[in-house]
């Protein structure tokens, strides 16, 4: 059976330093959104793409915040975001799983275009923290799709197109991927070298362990940080590798990369996070 859940959006979070994580993702040919003020006290920036999007999350960089969970939080890759039509019925499938956090809640925040601000209006539900140690997992209903997918920020000079691909690592591989798989009504496939793998529409989770992920990443591979569980990557597909190669290559102060003829992988190391970069299906 298909599954119908999709991916909605992927949260790097990056605490007080929003300015250098912007100007850091602006480097790398991402087209960012203007700074964003949610009504919860969170300060943001997105990375559109057609369906899906990257977002970095943190709080004002002075003064108190309703927001102190992201200041508690590891930097990094700390929120998986799937699209809810209706956050009411996702948290009563949440309850029967029995893996329900805070009931539905809604925010905004303001959206300027052409000189006229608007709301763009959300309501989130969220699973348990203790259910998936590997960060905050959580559904969006959007109530102003128009105010955020916007054409004129969905285009990037690095290419990218989509989130292609999720990487959880994970000590209990096959348990944590059968977890994910009842939440999103998926299949788990199993690939090569024990690599679990659930298809979430355009999006695939993958799940390796800690010895399989730094075999595939590296030294560019972050820290499991006495945690069980991870987001190790996030991966974007581009429509050119070159156009990748190429900003990294023209940038003063690259940052730890690897480029390859299969793929590109850069670290952030401020934000202890990795992004991989993948080319066009054929």
């Amino acid at each position: 059976m298909e599954c119908q859940t999709r991916l909605d959006h992927v949260v790097i979070n990056v605490r007080r330093d929003m300015d250098p994580a912007e100007a850091l993702c602006r480097s790398l040919g991402f087209t960012i959104t203007p700074r964003g003020y949610h009504s919860l006290g969170s300060i943001n920036h997105l990375m559109m793409f057609d369906t899906d999007y990257f977002e970095l999350i943190g709080v004002p960089k002075v003064g108190t915040t309703k927001r102190a969970d992201l200041i508690t939080a590891p930097l990094g890759i700390n929120g998986l975001v799937f699209k809810t039509a209706d956050v009411d019925d996702t948290h009563a499938h949440l309850v029967a799983l029995g893996i329900a956090g805070e009931p539905p809640r809604a925010f905004s925040r303001p959206v300027e275009l052409d000189g006229v601000t608007s709301d763009a209006k959300f309501r989130t539900v969220t699973v348990r923290p203790d259910v998936f140690s590997a960060g905050r997992v959580y559904f969006c209903e959007h109530g102003t799709p128009d105010l955020v997918w916007r054409p004129e920020w969905q285009g990037h000079a690095n290419g990218a197109m989509e989130i292609a691909e999720v990487v959880v690592v994970a000590e209990d591989v096959p348990s944590v991927a059968a977890e994910y798989a009842k939440l999103v009504e998926g299949e788990v496939v199993v690939l090569r070298g024990g690599v679990r793998a659930i298809d979430v529409a355009d999006t695939r989770l993958t799940f390796r362990t800690p010895h399989g992920y730094r075999e595939q990443y590296g030294d560019l591979a972050s820290d499991m940080g006495g945690r069980d569980s991870i987001f190790g990557a996030l991966v974007f597909r581009t429509s050119s590798l070159a156009l990748v190669a190429g900003i990294l290559e023209g940038l003063p102060n690259q940052p730890p990369a690897t480029i390859g003829p299969e793929g590109i992988v850069v670290r952030l190391a401020e934000y202890d996070s990795v992004l991989e970069f993948i080319g066009p299906e054929e």
